[in-house]
């Protein structure tokens, strides 16, 4: 008798447990290069005294930042379809912990930005390399879960950040507690040179004829091309940036200074909002893993109760929001990672597994550039109203109508054209003796 694979795909890798080791190996590289990413959020108010700078100037280390990463996500998706994860990797290693080391030294504004470049370069070539790596080793139905378990890691290095690097920043200085932070990217170095694979036995992938500027060319014009790259990019773009505004820098001084919280205290929310990032991550990768179709409607959701808890917040009458909003305001921040996590669900269906890297490399742009750009207009904002964290903060609420915009738009044509290309896929069915 013949029986239709459902999800599995022919040529699909096995996964197991050595898939899960070496990826295991992979998401480590990127779990330390979350660490080295959000260190900043924590050392926001110590850097502007370190290098006397205003609210601008110190959101500039953060623009700068995520300006190389986002700027290098398509060259970083092309270099992996080329080149495979462990090369990539190991190159994005090196640049992140020289930035940080960089970082720890630096004597002056100057320097300290380019370091933190540096680490943005480096940074820029991790997540892209996980999910290629996710889809060499693992069946194509476990690429929802397995991209949301990549994003659960990255929060768990932020939840590093948050409680260990806070603490040995105030304990043992600003040097030491980045210079000894480095270390931990020359523990991850070693153990990719030594243990990771780029896939595995039997399913090496087609190697690629065409070089130079036509063979670019073809890759990001046929990602682009795709309706679902492009949705995904726009779910990125809208549902990632106010927790990666919140994390990466502006978070803290919003707390302390808009809401008069001690430090102890904004730290915890700060951690409430990677704890929230973990659980609701492990629910959404479920949830998608068995309803395809819940894509949009949970990005939709993230985006709505988003809004509507920080318009809540800043519009609070008095001084300050109570407690309690804050609290709720963190938790739904925390689905914020997880729902960006979704785009790549639109982006990874409509597109062959040699232009995987690159549809990743623009899906994964959206977002960072989101962030980037209402970091530098929070920090222009502050400057120019006097520190009015509710002026500042409201332009949140123009990206996401732009994004939501977006999404509306195209989301017919990607949903349409990502099921014919998955009834086209199941026309192969397997012969199974009866």
């Amino acid at each position: 008798m013949s029986r239709t694979v459902g999800t599995t795909l022919p040529g699909d890798p096995p996964g197991g447990r050595r898939a899960a080791a070496v990826w295991g190996i992979g998401v480590s590289v990127y779990f330390v290069a979350v660490i080295f990413r959000t260190s900043l959020g924590v050392a926001g108010l110590d850097a502007a005294d370190r290098f006397h700078v205003n609210a601008s100037a110190l959101s500039t280390f953060s623009i700068l930042q995520l300006l190389v990463y986002a700027g290098m996500q398509i060259p970083v998706g092309l270099l992996v379809d080329r080149l495979g994860t462990k090369k990539v990797l190991g190159l994005g290693v090196v640049l992140f912990t020289v930035g940080q080391l960089g970082f720890a030294f630096s004597p002056s504004y100057g320097m300290a930005l380019a370091s933190r470049a540096l680490l943005g370069c480096g940074d820029a070539m991790t997540f892209i390399s996980v999910l290629r790596l996710g889809t060499r080793w693992f069946p194509a139905r476990r690429g929802p879960l397995i991209a949301q378990l990549a994003g659960l890691v990255g929060m768990a290095g932020n939840l590093v950040s948050t409680l260990v690097l806070a603490r040995l920043l105030h304990g043992i200085g600003w040097t030491a507690a980045f210079a000894g932070s480095a270390l931990a990217g020359v523990v991850v170095f070693v153990l990719l040179l030594l243990f990771l694979k780029d896939h595995p036995e039997g399913h090496e992938p087609e190697p690629f004829p065409h070089r130079g500027a036509a063979y670019v060319r073809r890759q990001i014009v046929a990602s682009w091309r795709e309706p679902g790259t492009r949705l995904g990019l726009w779910v990125h773009f809208t549902t990632q940036f106010p927790a990666m505004v919140f994390l990466l820098l502006w978070g803290l001084p919003f707390l302390v200074e808009a809401q008069g919280l001690s430090r102890a205290t904004a730290g915890e929310l700060l951690t409430l909002v990677v704890l929230s990032n973990m659980v609701i991550g492990l629910v959404y990768g479920q949830v998608v893993a068995r309803h395809h179709e819940a894509r949009l409607p949970l990005a939709l959701t993230t985006v709505g109760a988003t809004a509507l808890l920080w318009g809540a917040t800043l519009a609070y009458p008095g001084d300050h929001a109570p407690m309690w909003l804050l609290v709720v305001l963190c938790v739904v921040l925390g689905a914020c990672g997880p729902a960006s996590m979704l785009g790549f669900d639109f982006a990874r269906p409509a597109n062959p597994p040699e232009r995987q890297g690159t549809a990743s490399g623009i899906t994964n742009m959206g977002g960072f550039v989101a962030s980037m750009t209402t970091l530098f207009a929070v920090g222009v904002l502050l400057d120019a109203t006097g520190d009015d964290y509710s002026v500042a903060f409201s332009s949140v609420f123009v990206l996401q109508a732009l994004g939501v915009s977006q999404i509306l738009r195209l989301r017919k044509r990607a949903i349409r054209r990502e099921r014919e290309r998955l009834v086209a896929s199941r026309v192969e069915t397997v012969h199974v003796p009866a």
